[in-house]
């Protein structure tokens, strides 16, 4: 497993080491000792899965302390562009965002830590996307900012027209008008 740092301190790619040979390819997706070793020491309890299609845009979501989660996503088919936008207030990259294609074809995997919104946009005619979270669930938890605020700057290489959003992520705030983020001074990862 090769970790590929991003311009986001503790944001990065997991791009495995293939197996291929007649029959098809082999590879190790997730190893608990490497993760450790190599991005940090965390437990993921839940792993989710959804199917999407060309144009749908999930995000930009994230869970508030104390329910706050990182997340180690892939794709499975298809592919996506996965971002994840800094929202520590206070942090030398509040605002910034890290971009990434992740494909069937790629098969890298996004390593998004606590304190940092998450989404992705559909890029290929259907997806399936898979993503392990280090803290369960928790609605009441639940955090979002627009996924087309111009101050983050995202290019989701799809055009506006061709986004299809749910009810709820058309209503998200911007960055500047989120009443409750995260603040870089806090270790989010104390229990």
């Amino acid at each position: 497993m090769e970790i590929i740092e991003t311009d986001i301190a503790g944001v990065v790619i997991l791009e495995p080491r293939l197996f291929r040979d007649a029959r098809g390819y082999f590879f190790e997706s997730f190893s608990q000792r490497v993760f450790e070793e190599k991005v940090l020491r965390t437990t993921f309890v839940q792993d989710n899965e959804s199917r999407s299609s060309y144009g749908v845009l999930r995000g930009l979501h994230f869970q508030k302390p104390p329910h706050a989660q990182s997340k180690l996503v892939r794709v499975i088919s298809g592919a996506v562009l996965d971002v994840a936008v800094d929202i520590r207030r206070g942090s030398p990259t509040f605002g910034r965002h890290v971009a990434v294609e992740l494909s069937g074809e790629n098969h890298r995997q996004l390593f998004i830590p606590r304190g940092f919104a998450h989404g992705f946009a559909v890029l290929s005619e259907e997806v399936v996307f898979q993503y392990k979270c280090d803290n369960y669930y928790a609605p009441q938890s639940e955090g979002a900012l627009a996924w087309n605020d111009p101050a983050l700057e995202i290019d989701w290489r799809i055009p506006a027209g061709d986004v299809l959003l749910s009810d709820k992520d058309k209503k998200h705030p911007f960055l500047e008008e989120a009443p409750e983020l995260f603040d870089y001074r806090d270790n989010l990862y104390e229990a």
